[in-house]
């Protein structure tokens, strides 16, 4: 990647990319037949409804990070990358599943993510 290029463009370019990755694995994986069923069963007893709306709550994480990647301050921007980022891993870890999409999809996902943490940590405020 271009050294000259601002880290808050580079954040938030892999936050878009996050961001457009999860969008696809969840509109892909509407294709898998059965997938419905398996996520009745998965959800057990919690209204499907409630699924949705903390995944919604969730894509709302790399939505927000695009743009305050770009405006933050050095030292919140950084603990933000790092906190959002660590958030997300986990979120698409926990929640995936193993159908060859998601898995490829994820691994993109995570692979960003960790490139956004190690800009994040290595970003000097000389560079802000």
């Amino acid at each position: 990647m271009d050294s000259k290029l601002a880290t808050k463009t580079k954040l938030s370019s892999l936050w878009i990319i996050v961001l457009f990755n999860m969008a696809f694995a969840d509109i892909l994986s509407l294709f898998i037949p059965g997938i419905h069923e398996e996520l009745a069963s998965f959800a057990g007893n919690t209204p499907i409804s409630q699924l949705m709306l903390i995944g919604a709550i969730m894509h709302q994480i790399p939505i927000f990070m695009i743009f305050l990647s770009r405006i933050l301050k050095h030292k919140i921007n950084r603990i933000m990358n790092i906190t959002a980022s660590i958030i997300t891993i986990i979120y698409v870890i926990a929640g995936g599943s193993l159908l060859p999409h998601y898995v490829f999809i994820a691994l993109i996902e995570v692979l960003c993510m960790l490139f956004i943490i190690w800009i994040a940590w290595k970003w000097q405020k000389s560079e802000a």
